[in-house]
């Protein structure tokens, strides 16, 4: 093999490493069975989440985990394999590929990283449970109101008992 050839697949993996020091959270997928129409919606939604996914060999995407400590992703590199990568949202990638996987059955969740751990397929189902920011925002604004909320509904109780009440 040439020099030139080594030192493009080098330079590959360091990318492909990079992009894993980068990423928030990775999902690993096979994608055998998906048509051309699928592939192509599953990827607007993962851009329009921000999350990028890529076709990687699987040599190139061993030897990035393992520049990174991820050996236990070794395993998953088998057969055609997607990487979804998002350096922001860390539940989106796992959210939308839950989606796809649930709707189509060809697309299977193999594996991935949570902020930088190993995760396993059902802590990546467990992560793509969680609602998406602004769900999580709308429940917390829900929490925060609810002790004014309360106290408004007290004062106001109380007003209209006086209110009933027959004057002396």
């Amino acid at each position: 093999m040439s020099e030139a050839i080594q030192a493009q697949k080098a330079e590959i993996v360091k990318g492909v490493s990079e992009q894993f020091k980068a990423a928030s959270s990775v999902v690993v997928v096979n994608y055998r069975g998906l048509t051309v129409a699928q592939v192509t919606d599953l990827r607007k939604e993962l851009r329009d989440a921000g999350v990028k996914m890529e076709v990687i060999k699987n040599t190139y995407l061993r030897r990035a985990a393992d520049a990174n400590g991820y050996e236990d992703l070794d395993e998953v590199f088998t057969g055609p394999t997607a990487v979804a990568f998002s350096n922001d949202d860390v539940v989106a990638p796992a959210r939308i590929m839950k989606k796809f996987a649930d709707k189509i059955e060809a697309l299977e969740i193999k594996g991935g990283i949570i902020e930088g751990k190993v995760a396993t397929l059902d802590q990546i189902n467990e992560l793509a449970s969680l609602p998406d920011r602004d769900g999580l925002l709308s429940m917390l604004l829900s929490v925060l109101q609810a002790p004014v909320r309360n106290v408004a509904y007290a004062i106001k109780a109380v007003a209209e008992s006086k209110d009933e009440q027959p004057a002396a």
